[in-house]
């Protein structure tokens, strides 16, 4: 089999392309992304000698997309803008772009090529902000509260219709938050981690009691890969880590494996419409695909911890420059920059 993994130079999909290429030694793959700020093919290092590899810079929007696609089996698409402050802060437009035109220019592509099978990776977000009871299930309805989650919402939502519509081979998973090596610091464990490196304040918004479910990305990259091959068409499989934490938990924990204070954390203004708690319930996967997680949080967390540490010239590349001048507008000029999306008495 070959597969075409849209957004592998990323963090997730880098992961996955070097885990499918270990794991089927009979396969191939074709990694297609536009290399943004968050795309890396240093990511990709340990695989691009391999001859059953193969890389293509482009934007899936693209028409010369399909030229690539006609030549694969299935389509895994990773592609997309995902930071939600930046889908707040900066421009909502790249992710519109990105998340909803391009999974939509991916499916006309599917179809045109009669392709096999479709996987859109999606997120646990799409389903909004959890009270402090319960989990996130695949039937769920969908309350985005982010522009960035809107998005990844409008793209599964299309790949359902396409599905109904013209009996497109397609399946969507939706992932908890992830962690690992190769993800960019503006993510909530890395940006912990690389500001502990360097002895820097460790900004945790709002009370940091907003909660999340964590799940290393080799998990992830199993899960997927049972998915691909296994799971039912037209269907929606939850990813989860069974590992529900607070922010600042997590900030301590990070801290005490680095053998740092716990005062290094800054509280800063809170991110606007801030969902409170995620929790995600895979035993859909679970029982039908047999999946089981291998990581635990602690083992995981020092895995990734080792891993920055071990690569500090990637580190200090991805935290020049454009990165800087996003961290002063984010952290160091918050207020400012908050204050600039709400409406003067002027506007009213």
């Amino acid at each position: 089999m070959k597969i075409l993994i849209t957004g592998g130079a990323g963090f997730i999909g880098s992961n996955f392309t070097q885990y499918w290429l270990r794991e089927h030694p009979a396969d191939a793959a074709v990694v297609v992304d536009k290399l943004t700020y968050a795309g890396n093919l240093r990511n990709l290092e340990p695989v691009r000698a391999d001859p059953r590899f193969q890389f293509v810079r482009m934007d899936i929007c693209d028409p010369e997309l399909l030229d690539v696609v006609r030549d694969c089996d299935a389509i895994v698409n990773f592609a997309a803008e995902s930071h939600v402050d930046r889908s707040i802060v900066e421009s909502a437009a790249d992710f519109v772009r990105s998340n909803v035109e391009g999974t939509f220019h991916l499916l006309e592509c599917c179809r045109v090529a009669r392709i096999s099978r479709f996987l859109q990776i999606s997120t646990d977000e799409v389903y909004g902000s959890l009270g402090p009871q319960g989990r996130f299930t695949e039937s769920n309805p969908l309350a985005p509260n982010s522009p960035y989650a809107a998005t990844k919402a409008s793209a599964d939502l299309l790949v359902l219709a396409d599905v109904h519509t013209h009996r497109t081979p397609a399946v969507i998973t939706r992932c908890s938050n992830n962690y690992g090596p190769c993800q960019f610091p503006e993510k909530f464990i890395p940006l912990m981690v690389a500001q502990a490196l360097a002895g820097e304040p460790l900004p945790v918004y709002g009370d940091g009691k907003n909660i999340r479910d964590w799940i290393h990305v080799e998990d992830h990259c199993r899960a997927i890969d049972l998915v691909l091959r296994q799971g039912r068409e037209g269907e929606i499989y939850n990813i989860g880590g069974d590992c529900e934490m607070e922010n600042i938990e997590v900030a301590w924990r990070i801290l005490d494996t680095m053998g740092r204070s716990r005062e290094l954390v800054r509280f800063v203004t809170d991110r606007p419409g801030h969902d409170r708690r995620y929790a995600i319930n895979c035993q859909k996967l679970k029982s039908e695909l047999c999946w089981a997680q291998r990581w635990n949080f602690d083992a995981g967390l020092a895995s990734t911890i080792r891993w920055y540490k071990s690569n500090t010239t990637w580190l200090d590349e991805v935290r020049s420059g454009a990165y800087r001048e996003y961290f002063a507008r984010h952290y160091d000029d918050r207020e400012v920059t908050l204050a600039r999306l709400r409406p003067s008495s002027a506007d009213k």
